[in-house]
């Protein structure tokens, strides 16, 4: 966990939104301490955190457990090349119908449609389909394809993930090669 991020606490959106109002130009990030859904105790929620994250042109990252009742998950301000999910377009879609961007996510989003991540806006994991060309050149190696068949759906997204997000045929085509290379000799991506 990056020793440099403050960890904190928030009850529901409006005191992130506080927050982010007064920090969002001058954090690199912060972890906010969040109660699972099995917890008796409460805080923000995923949902909550991710609707005013956006709102400031900020993203979260994968979470992290704290102990039976708590995990963390990062937020931060979104890179210059960071990549948009049609999710988060989605939700951006919702947000600025009800008014709720700030003049830093509306910049984010700018950004974004002008430089094209905009529109290659990635698939969530749950809506992913391994890309035929992939599955393909997967055929042709029965010693990968076999390994292929024991990944969890995180290693199986990363490689839907990192072929998608090539932007020329001669990248996407090394990829496919590497993985197939990786998953002959075993390798997990997570």
């Amino acid at each position: 966990m990056a020793a440099e991020l403050d960890i904190e606490y928030f009850a529901d959106g409006e005191e992130f939104r506080r927050w982010l109002s007064e920090h969002h130009e001058v954090s690199p990030g912060v972890w906010l301490k969040m109660a699972k859904k099995t917890s008796p105790h409460s805080s923000i929620d995923y949902d909550q955190a991710l609707d005013v994250a956006l709102c400031f042109g900020w993203i979260d990252s994968l979470p992290r457990k704290v102990d039976d009742h708590f995990f963390l998950r990062k937020f931060s301000p979104r890179t210059p090349r960071s990549p948009w999910s049609k999710r988060n377009v989605e939700i951006v879609a919702r947000l600025e119908s009800e008014g709720l961007l700030e003049p830093a996510g509306i910049a984010a989003i700018e950004k974004a449609k002008s430089d094209g991540r905009w529109e290659r806006a990635y698939e969530g994991s749950a809506k992913a389909e391994v890309p035929q060309d992939f599955l393909d050149a997967l055929a042709l190696n029965p010693q990968a394809q076999a390994f292929y068949e024991t990944l969890n759906s995180t290693n199986r997204f990363t490689i839907f993930y990192r072929l998608q997000e090539a932007k020329r045929p001669e990248t996407r085509t090394r990829r496919i090669q590497n993985f197939i290379s990786q998953l002959e000799e075993g390798k997990k991506f997570h």
